[in-house]
């Protein structure tokens, strides 16, 4: 039985460190906009790395995302955009939220104002 505990403690899930927003520039173009996310994450490989941003609203309505193909071992911080993102005219910010495919979709948001 004293075996028992290691062995548990050892199986336990382990969560990596959620993404960070470091920079976000928004273009408008027309109608829609460009939205440029730079991220920072401890990525390790495909086992553990930032797979992808979303913009929301203030609600958690999602405007626009961005899935992200692989890691980015080397390239800390990296940035990606995406085009064609719809932000109601008079909101006055959105809202950038990460993902990592260990811990899927970060709790905490960026604030962006939209000027």
């Amino acid at each position: 039985m004293r075996y028992l505990v290691p062995l548990l403690v050892c199986a336990a899930p382990a969560f990596a460190d959620p993404a960070k927003v470091t920079n976000v520039r928004l273009t408008q173009m027309g109608d829609t906009w460009r939205v440029d996310v730079s991220i920072l994450h401890g990525d390790t490989g495909w086992d553990d790395y930032a797979d992808g941003w979303r913009v929301e609203d203030a609600n958690g309505f999602v405007l626009g995302d961005r899935p992200l193909a692989h890691p980015h071992v080397n390239e800390q911080p990296f940035t990606r955009s995406t085009s064609g993102v719809v932000i109601p005219e008079g909101m006055a910010e959105v809202f950038i939220r990460t993902r990592t495919n260990v811990d899927g979709w970060d709790t905490e948001v960026f604030a962006v104002p939209v000027n």
